[in-house]
């Protein structure tokens, strides 16, 4: 697949009438490999996952180096991926513009740029920074008001048409999760809307239903992994044979890299 309709086909994924994007997030090429084998045509990254394999604080700007790398093993796979990359890892927009550069010679068609409750204008300048240089990426710009602030409608819209003039894709609003605040921001903003899935509230159909376009699982998915390992340690300690799904050996071992022998 050329990079161009690549693109287009990310593009296209947030603009299906009634049928969101539900974008599974992976931490490794087996996790991303297994998602892709189930249907998923697009898979993200997640942040968190990248900064726990390596024991690194999420949301920190510390990890660059691991974020380039993941997005070097899953940029070949047969799926659409789109990189977590926290604020950038600078708030220099030529350095942000940068990395985005980079994350697309690896194959990346999107990247998520948080804004961290910052300077409105710095974050748009990343945002217009990363377009002017690698016009093809998908920029879904997140806002963190109510993800780490307090769910102030008017700075939330203040803060998403600032991204929208600079140019973003799409605008991600994770932390909400009342059905009338999500239909009042997807009437409200002129891009594609991501909601983070939460068990706690709306399904995808109902998501989709307000107009949602894109819903991400975020670390929800590491974290219930993590949490089924321990889960089987406890039963199998305790004398019980474990639940839950167990893939097979064999099964695990074919999602081996293209071109790998062994």
């Amino acid at each position: 697949m050329t990079a161009e309709p690549a693109v287009t086909s990310f593009a296209a994924l947030h603009h299906r009438d009634g049928e969101p994007l539900l974008l599974p997030n992976a931490w490794d090429h087996a996790s991303a490999a297994a998602l892709a084998a189930r249907g998923f045509p697009a898979i993200g990254t997640t942040s968190l996952a990248a900064a726990a394999a390596e024991g690194l604080p999420d949301g920190q700007g510390a990890t660059r180096a691991q974020t380039l790398r993941l997005a070097g093993v899953l940029g070949s796979g047969p799926y659409l991926l789109s990189v977590d990359a926290e604020g950038g890892f600078s708030d220099d927009p030529d350095e942000v513009a940068e990395l985005a550069g980079e994350l697309w010679s690896a194959g990346a068609v999107g990247i998520n740029l948080e804004d961290g409750l910052g300077p409105v204008r710095r974050h748009a300048a990343k945002i217009a920074a990363v377009k002017a240089a690698v016009p093809g990426l998908f920029v879904n710009a997140r806002t963190d008001t109510y993800w780490s602030g307090e769910g102030d409608e008017t700075e939330t819209l203040r803060r998403l048409d600032a991204y929208q003039q600079a140019g973003a894709d799409g605008m991600f609003v994770p932390g909400v999760t009342d059905p009338g605040r999500i239909e009042a921001l997807v009437r409200s903003v002129g891009t594609p809307l991501n909601i983070l899935y939460s068990p706690a509230g709306p399904t995808v159909p109902q998501l989709a239903a307000l107009g949602v376009r894109r819903v991400s699982l975020g670390s929800l998915l590491y974290r219930r992994a993590l949490g089924a390992a321990l889960d089987a340690v406890s039963d199998i300690a305790a004398g019980h044979a474990p639940g839950g799904t167990t893939p097979a050996y064999d099964e695990v071992c074919a999602l081996r890299r293209r071109g790998s022998s062994s």
